[in-house]
């Protein structure tokens, strides 16, 4: 797994473009990576509704709870699903919108500074070994790419806004992507 440092996708990667995302600020550097999870609806996989959600394609008349986030414009750069399959929204050097109204260690704006990853799953069940493998890879490219990317700035959604998220959720096992020091 390599980033082509051009167009900075993943390479071998499904990429569905998202046109929720737009230029990071000029000088901001990539040093942080959020890690999410979702599913639509909640607990319901093996179905293509992040990525028409992620396109703005979503048909809100297939579940009621869609009604919830109608017309929302959200995006990740990366998705990784059930199976461990990687797909792609967003080049890295974009500013995905994924992260929201956020602060955590006197910064803000977490969109502007990071990498969203997106877990197929929900805050109450445990992911699979296939996601973690994936997973592990992954941020191990995105160090490579953006050296800022340290273990301590690899967070949870929860942790930049507490007040409206919580996941990737208690049964997500950050030992798994993080170094003990």
């Amino acid at each position: 797994m390599k980033i082509d440092t051009n167009t900075h996708l993943i390479n071998n990667v499904p990429f569905y473009e998202s046109d929720n995302c737009d230029k990071r600020p000029i000088g901001i550097e990539v040093d942080t990576i959020i890690i999410h999870c979702i599913s639509l609806p909640e607990g319901k996989y093996a179905n293509n509704n992040i990525i028409d959600l992620f396109q703005n394609k979503l048909d809100i008349g297939r579940d009621k709870s869609f009604k919830l986030i109608a017309g929302l414009k959200v995006s990740a750069h990366i998705l990784i699903r059930r199976n461990g399959d990687i797909i792609q929204f967003v080049p890295l050097n974009l500013r995905a919108w994924h992260a929201g109204k956020s602060e955590y260690n006197n910064r803000t704006k977490f969109n502007d500074f990071s990498i969203g990853i997106e877990l197929e799953g929900t805050v109450s069940s445990a992911f699979e070994e296939k996601q973690y493998l994936s997973l592990i890879k992954v941020i191990s490219e995105i160090k490579t790419c953006y050296p800022k990317v340290t273990d301590n700035n690899i967070i949870g959604h929860s942790m930049i806004s507490p007040e409206r998220k919580n996941d990737p959720g208690k049964y997500f096992d950050w030992k798994r992507i993080k170094r003990e020091d």
